[in-house]
């Protein structure tokens, strides 16, 4: 069997088509998540950003 791209030249074209009607947006800089993981890491980062919050208050 020959290898084949995975994309055609169409499928590129639209992707890039797609990608330029796309409207920015600010990248994620925190993972939100709904897994137990996720929200445990939330819940660590929250209590360290008001601990900080605390400190420069006074």
């Amino acid at each position: 069997m020959a290898a084949t791209s995975s994309r055609s030249l169409r499928n590129v074209e639209t992707r890039k088509k797609k990608a330029k009607r796309v409207i920015p947006r600010a990248k994620v800089t925190r993972n939100q998540g709904n897994t137990a993981g996720a929200r445990k890491r939330l819940k660590k980062l929250a209590a360290k950003a008001l601990n900080a919050r605390a400190k420069a208050a006074g």
